[in-house]
């Protein structure tokens, strides 16, 4: 990385004392990090007896705390950053590419929820051999829990460790605190080990120290979360994520506020936005540019982008809630509940996380202008660094230890997530199905499949800290992360609506994915990122049908078994006569379902872009130049489809009889 000179300035000043933690602010991080090892030691005897009672907490979360958990997970300590980032260096348009999930999210409550929970398994990859039974079922699995519980999972915790080294970095400086002898020790361990675990970019020794530095706050708060998650399980993960989703929103709102009055107040804000970006030159957007919702005013938009961003919800990995998603669903009390989980979800993750960071983006670009002389990687590290420069600088004492505790809360929330997740596979699928069950023949006891979860811990950290230094920006590993998933998503939809979908096809969809990115990512620029994108989603999704449709179909007894216990939505009709019930009735579930599913999504973004385009003084569409008219049009249509979606809620359709058949 290369960083600016303003960057270089804020190390040094960090360096030579200004912006450290006080013993105010260290009491702050330390509160909480009790009360995180609490919770792991209240939940840890209900959490040893079974896979059941770690994983999914026995089935008894409440809608809302389960929703809660999800948004505490995908806050994390990189997407702040990485949001900061994208404001900056592609306009607010960009982050459509992150608002968009809502369709995926929504899909998930009122189409797919129900259907997660009567499945009654414990990992989306033992949930291939309830909906296949032939004999692609079992290699499936396998890959599955391969590449989601450890290619995917520590690709992810690397992507989140290195926004914490961003964070922790400037703050917490043990080389100052700690013996001279205890330091050069642990430091001349971590030069010997030849890892650079530095964000700053600094020369010679320095980079040692700083990586010195970053390597025991990430031990310590790696730590602290894997005692708690490992000890009490997905019961202790939700209790610390409920904490951790309000601090962290609490004190993000605090730092955008300190932020906006550090520029002068928002209305200076928004005038120097204009003033600065009048022609294009820093940063080479244009106000309008910067500020826009709408594709008519964003830069560079093509047809291929555009048509990325409405489907990106759709061509992603979690597109049905693979992944954690289904775990919080799985471990939900009821139907009701786990619909309710995917809505307070939504609600946090694209309406208030997000009406909190415009503004600060906004005013962090105000408060420390870009360098137009960067490079682009140079200038996106660089731009996702003054989130860090804004804390040290802006924040007084006792705020910034709220605010720096709340980064590290979501940053153990995104971990303790991870860490649950990609053990569930290790344990459950890995060892107890594949090694257990295939290769030794033997039914482990509940106590030693949690202790082989427990210890399956250590392994995901140890690669996930092989790859974070490999990454230089939070964009381009984000960028890889969607490229890789872009085939997987269409495909996970499919079987769930789709009879005639095979176990091949899933694994011709992933075989597909897993061999055009690297090839496409080497040959295709950033510049064509949507191009690359589209071509790995069409290729994979035309091998999943085409594979699907030239083999034989999943033998019907087990279909017939897989309708009666999940009674999917969609076109089920052969098998769902076999049941007695009426063919048309998977097909009206799911029509019902997307109807439901339209409305919330067009009330969550008509709020959305109506509160945040009020908010920002964004430009409306070229084809509609009355901007009052605008807003107030969408505020009013997001506000009378609520009740649309919002009834759903308290009155959710009763199934029909024939769903509960046995025969």
């Amino acid at each position: 990385m290369y960083p600016s000179v303003a960057s270089r300035r804020a190390h040094a000043r960090l360096r030579c004392g200004e912006g450290l933690v006080t013993w105010i602010d260290g009491t702050l991080v330390l509160l909480f990090l009790l009360y995180a090892i609490m919770a792991g030691l209240r939940s840890r005897k209900i959490s040893s007896r079974s896979l059941e009672e770690y994983f999914l907490a026995g089935r008894s979360l409440s809608g809302w705390r389960a929703g809660v958990s999800m948004a505490a997970t995908q806050f994390a300590a990189d997407t702040p950053l990485l949001v900061t980032g994208l404001i900056a260096t592609s306009g607010v348009f960009a982050l459509w590419r992150l608002w968009i999930y809502a369709v995926a999210f929504l899909f998930m409550g009122f189409v797919l929820a129900a259907c997660w929970r009567r499945a009654g398994v414990l990992t989306d990859a033992e949930f291939t051999e309830i909906r296949y039974s032939s004999s692609g079922a079992v290699p499936l699995r396998l890959v599955k829990a391969i590449y989601l519980g450890t290619i995917v999972n520590w690709t992810v915790l690397a992507m989140v460790l290195l926004a914490a080294t961003r964070i922790a970095e400037p703050f917490l400086l043990w080389h100052d605190w700690l013996p001279d002898s205890l330091f050069t020790a642990l430091s001349s361990a971590v030069k010997w080990a030849g890892v650079s675990f530095t964000a700053g970019g600094q020369a010679g020794q320095d980079i040692w120290v700083r990586s010195t530095d970053n390597m025991i706050s990430i031990g310590l708060i790696l730590l602290v979360t894997l005692f708690y998650s490992t000890t009490g399980g997905l019961r202790s993960v939700v209790a610390t994520d409920v904490v951790q989703l309000f601090l962290a929103l609490g004190a993000t709102g605090v730092f955008a506020w300190y932020v906006v009055e550090s520029s002068g107040g928002w209305n200076e804000v928004l005038r120097q936005i204009h003033v600065r970006f009048s022609s294009g030159e820093t940063g080479s957007l244009t106000a309008d540019q910067l500020l826009a919702f709408t594709p008519s005013h964003a830069k560079d938009v093509s047809a291929a982008l555009i048509v990325v961003f409405g489907l990106q919800w759709l061509l992603q990995m979690n597109s049905d809630g693979t992944g954690y998603l289904a775990q919080r669903t799985m471990a939900c009390r009821s139907d009701h509940d786990a619909t309710q989980a995917a809505v307070t979800f939504t609600v946090v993750q694209i309406l208030v996380r997000s009406l909190i960071w415009l503004p600060l983006g906004l005013g962090l670009l105000v408060l420390f202008p870009p360098d137009p002389g960067l490079p682009a990687d140079a200038m996106i590290a660089d731009r996702e660094f003054t989130f860090v420069r804004g804390i040290a600088e802006t924040l007084p004492t006792g705020f910034k230890g709220l605010l720096l505790t709340g980064m590290l809360a979501a940053f153990a929330s995104t971990v303790d997530t991870q860490l649950n997740w990609g053990a569930s596979y290790w344990a459950n699928d890995l060892y107890n199905r594949f090694l257990c069950g295939s290769v030794l023949r033997r039914s482990p006891s509940g106590r030693e499949l949690v202790w082989v979860a427990r210890l399956s811990n250590v392994g995901t950290l140890a690669g996930a800290l092989a790859i974070v230094t490999m990454l230089s920006s939070l964009q381009g590993a984000w960028r890889i992360s969607l490229l890789l998933g872009a085939g997987l998503g269409p495909a996970l939809v499919l079987r769930w609506l789709w009879w005639r979908m095979t176990a091949w096809g899933e694994l011709a969809s992933i075989a597909m994915s897993a061999g055009l990115a690297p090839i496409l990512l080497m040959t295709v620029s950033d510049d064509h990122d949507a191009v690359r994108i589209l071509t790995v989603a069409a290729v994979s999704t035309l091998a999943a049908v085409v594979v699907s449709v030239a083999t034989s179909p999943e033998p019907m007894p087990g279909l017939r078994g897989f309708y009666v216990k999940v009674h999917p939505p969609g076109f089920w009709a052969p098998v769902a006569r076999l049941t007695g019930e009426h063919g048309r009735n998977s097909v009206n579930r799911l029509g019902q379902g997307l109807a439901i599913t339209v409305a919330g999504t067009a009330s969550v973004f008509s709020l959305l872009t109506g509160f945040g385009s009020w908010l920002i003084d964004s430009p409306p569409p070229a084809w509609f130049p009355w901007k009052e008219a605008w807003i107030g049009g969408l505020l009013m249509a997001g506000v009378l489809l609520c009740p649309v979606w919002v009834s759903y809620l308290f009155h959710p359709p009763r199934e029909p009889a024939a769903c509960d058949a046995t025969s």
